[in-house]
């Protein structure tokens, strides 16, 4: 019997390169979603975008909102899914209580930070509660990095003389 070939565990389908930058992120989850068929199929596919998308709590519960995983070509239109419908995520409920009343919290918000098929195949989302940065912590980051830079440049330079 043939052994099913999977995707690279790990390998990310999509990522937020925005939501580190524009963000301070405070901590990170992994969160599963409930998805149709097609959808898996789409993302099999490696086809998905998550740069606009957000969770947020309704009926204590929360959802992924402007999630885009295209249509799958393969299937018929009856048995296709939507591109952009909210999604429901799957947490721990202690998990899910603790991002509750940090949401409720005045200027965090949950951004989704990469979205990948874990080892067994199915498929996570990485969230991260976070907050946003203004412009002036944007600068100081770049500062603090363009240091590092050029700090590990001077110690590699010294330590070659």
């Amino acid at each position: 019997m043939a052994k099913k070939k999977r995707p690279m565990p790990g390998k990310a389908i999509a990522q937020n390169r925005r939501g580190r930058r524009d963000y301070s992120i405070i901590e990170t989850f992994e969160a599963g979603i409930i998805l149709t068929g097609t959808e898996v199929k789409a993302l099999r596919g490696g086809r998905a975008s998550i740069n606009e998308t957000f969770a947020d709590d309704k009926n204590d519960e929360l959802w992924l909102y402007n999630l885009h995983i295209p249509v799958y070509e393969n299937a018929g239109k009856h048995l296709n899914h939507s591109p952009i419908r909210p999604r429901k995520l799957l947490l721990h409920r202690r998990q899910l209580s603790h991002l509750h009343g940090s949401i409720k919290r005045k200027g965090m918000t949950l951004i989704p930070l990469s979205l990948y098929f874990n080892d067994r195949g199915i498929v996570k989302i990485q969230l991260a509660l976070g907050q946003g940065k203004r412009m002036v912590d944007k600068r100081e980051d770049i500062k603090r990095r363009d240091w590092q830079r050029d700090k590990a440049r001077l110690m590699r330079n010294k330590g070659i003389q």
